[in-house]
């Protein structure tokens, strides 16, 4: 299959095509990701409280983001690949945002960078557009502001909000953003966001007016434990099938069964 790009990303858009998008953290979760013809994936900051048991998106590193990105990359060859630039990454300079941004694509193996923020950000978004570097913005439940939000919670539900969100959408279009994520936003303030900017938008617990969709690998697959945010839908149950597997295989080594002839040389 050919890669997307931010070009045929746009033009499903205007086709009215739905753009589908996953988060996927190692090679074999990108290469599986890949085999589905899912148009992209995400290398989300979202790795923290995913993979490596943080609370928070906020401890996670440029170091630990880009090894990730480079198994991603590795796994999905022809997939396009979004790393999520990590708190602190974008927010002290230029030169700084420059250099990070760059790193994911020279030595990461991307095709895009994300980052949160709204008209704070357009600053970067343009310098990052200018230098090559598409940029997918986020807004809504932004993670890496959770303390300044108040934690995990619905972003504009009411009206100063909305419309502070709805403006913030088209100061990242015309600053350059290639897609827009709207993240825990109603649904119908991403259905007016969506027809009022140009370019694609991502939804995630942001109803279906959206240009696209976007969830957790480790949600989507049953695998997160816990209280489940109420957008995330399980489109398996890995958890049960994975742990009994464990189970049997720790039975039959106690007992005896495994290795048997056909395991053993």
């Amino acid at each position: 299959m050919a890669r997307q790009t931010v070009c045929s990303l746009q033009e499903k858009k205007d086709k009215k095509q739905k753009i589908t998008m996953i988060t996927a953290y190692d090679f074999p979760s990108a290469r599986l990701v890949e085999e589905s013809g899912i148009d992209m994936i995400l290398v989300g900051d979202s790795l923290g409280m995913a993979v490596l048991g943080y609370d928070t998106t906020l401890p996670v590193t440029m170091t630990e983001m880009l090894y990730h990105t480079k198994m991603v990359a590795r796994g999905a060859s022809k997939t396009f690949v979004v790393a999520d630039m990590p708190f602190l990454s974008y927010h002290r300079s230029i030169e700084d945002t420059i250099t990070n941004a760059g790193r994911f694509l020279q030595e990461g193996g991307a095709q895009a960078v994300k980052l949160e923020g709204g008209r704070e950000r357009c600053q970067a978004v343009r310098t990052l557009t200018d230098a090559g570097i598409p940029v997918l913005g986020h807004l809504g439940l932004t993670p890496q502001s959770v303390h300044r939000l108040g934690g995990f919670r619905v972003q504009g539900r009411d009206e100063k909000q909305a419309e502070r969100i709805a403006g913030d959408a088209q100061f990242l279009e015309e600053a350059g953003v290639f897609a827009l994520v709207l993240e825990c936003v109603p649904a119908s303030l991403a259905a007016r966001i969506s027809c009022q900017i140009r370019v694609p938008t991502i939804g995630i617990g942001a109803g279906s007016g959206c240009d696209g969709q976007v969830l957790v690998w480790h949600d989507l697959l049953g695998l997160t434990t816990g209280n489940m945010p109420r957008f995330v839908k399980k489109y398996a149950d890995l958890n049960k099938p994975i742990l009994e597997a464990l189970k049997t295989y720790k039975s039959e080594v106690e007992n005896g069964q495994f290795p048997d002839k056909e395991h053993s040389f």
